[in-house]
């Protein structure tokens, strides 16, 4: 039986420190130098010693054994994940609620644990820490945290988050700016709750707290047309208006920080119908992985490709997108074919299973995938198949379609392809590598 305060190893790399010191997959990991061990987090803050006495038990046995390392270096072992802490709330907005069934099971958990959001950028609202993890945060330096705040008005926050006990975001945000814990923020845009007047003093609270609050995205609400919420769409009207009350705080923000801190996201701008900033304007695109900065970085990557000339000219790709990225992808392949003579189509695929109103490739279903290019895979050389459609780890899409089914149902070989211009060329270039 594992002991209670113990990580288990899933895998121990071969010829590793860990291996050579005689630790194997299964062991669970009790202590670090005395040190009790709650999850993944604690084994890497106290492995931080070049001199390690790692207790541990396998099979009730309980032994120890001593690493001496270089400071950085890999002790070779994965640990398996931990329980994630799950959302009590009840928001108006909650996207996991909008989820039909058919998807990948993982999908339909509704996270709310502050080492997710400092390990992988999980944003969450603090409704459900308490003081220990508070102190925590600060003694081991968890930074930066990635906060969902919606609103600094409390009672309109509780009330969008559907939770009536949820602590006073503004008291939070003080506690960790004063313990210089870095945060990025987001507001998810619901018209009706939180625009207008309530948007402007929200970015101006937040902005008290710089340069700890180091970013704020501003986001529409996704919908999906499973959903229950009485709640409405941000529309093109919406959208312009948000961008018109951010724009005012980025010019004052840069003059007096040379930081515009405050960003809307690239699908706020397109939904409005207007051009995004530059690339500079964006900064150290501090949330990039929100959506904001993500296509002008793409299209200024596009000016800057290298293109082999070993690739063949004659062959033909397919490649498909969401009605959002679609008008930039095209024009992108429009490019190759004027200026490389590379010969790559442009799909844009409607998403039936959450509506049409759901516009991005990140939330694109293999069946609708499929659907969409049944017509359209004749004489094709090969199908790119962009990697923000797929499980990060894994070639599945959310409805569990893998890609080797995409291949069965098209016809075509179908190769994972990293979303940008360059990850583009290179999957064609190891196509055509591939083919010779």
């Amino acid at each position: 039986m594992r002991p209670k305060h113990s990580v288990e190893i899933e895998s121990v790399l071969p010829g590793s420190l860990a291996e050579k010191a005689g630790l194997r997959q299964g062991d669970s990991v009790i202590s670090i130098n005395s040190h009790r061990l709650r999850d993944a987090i604690d084994f890497m803050f106290f492995r931080s010693s070049t001199k390690l006495s790692v207790e541990f038990s396998r099979g009730g046995t309980r032994s120890r054994v001593q690493i001496s390392t270089e400071e950085g270096e890999d002790l070779g072992i994965t640990l398996m994940p931990f329980k994630v802490r799950t959302c009590k709330n009840n928001c108006v907005f909650c996207f996991v609620k909008q989820l039909p069934k058919g998807l990948r099971k993982p999908l339909y958990i509704k996270d709310e644990d502050y080492r997710l959001s400092f390990l992988y950028g999980n944003y969450m609202t603090l409704s459900n820490m308490d003081s220990k993890d508070k102190r925590r945060i600060v003694e081991q330096r968890l930074s930066p945290l990635y906060l969902s705040v919606h609103t600094t008005n409390r009672a309109l926050r509780n009330k969008m988050l559907g939770n009536p006990k949820a602590s006073d975001i503004m008291k939070d945000l003080k506690f960790f700016s004063g313990h210089k814990i870095r945060m990025h923020t987001q507001i998810v845009l619901c018209p009706g709750y939180n625009d207008g007047p309530e948007l402007q003093n929200t970015i101006r609270d937040l902005h008290k707290f710089y340069p700890y609050v180091s970013s704020i995205a501003v986001v529409p609400v996704g919908l999906t047309m499973h959903r229950k919420q009485q709640i409405g769409p941000v529309t093109k009207e919406d959208a312009l208006q948000a961008v018109r009350t951010v724009e005012p705080f980025q010019k004052r923000f840069r003059k007096k920080h040379g930081d515009p801190i405050v960003y809307c996201s690239d699908e706020m701008y397109i939904k409005a119908d207007l051009p995004f900033p530059g690339l500079k304007d964006y900064g150290a695109l501090p949330q990039i992985e929100n959506g904001v900065g993500m296509v002008p970085l793409f299209l200024a990557q596009a000016k800057k490709i290298r293109v082999p000339k070993s690739i063949p000219r004659d062959a033909k790709y397919l490649t498909f997108t969401g009605a959002s990225f679609y008008p930039f992808l095209r024009k992108f392949a429009d490019r190759l074919a004027e200026k490389e003579q590379i010969r790559l189509d442009v799909i844009q695929i409607e998403n039936n299973f959450f509506g049409t109103t759901v516009t991005v490739a990140g939330l694109l279903t293999g069946r609708d995938v499929i659907k969409s290019l049944q017509d359209n895979t004749d004489a094709y050389d090969a199908l790119l198949v962009p990697d923000t459609a797929l499980k990060e780890d894994e070639d599945i899409f959310l409805d569990n379609v893998f890609l080797k089914d995409l291949e069965e149902a098209t016809g075509m070989k179908a190769v994972r392809t990293e979303s940008t211009p360059q990850g583009v060329i290179d999957a064609i270039e190891c196509l055509s590598t591939t083919n010779n």
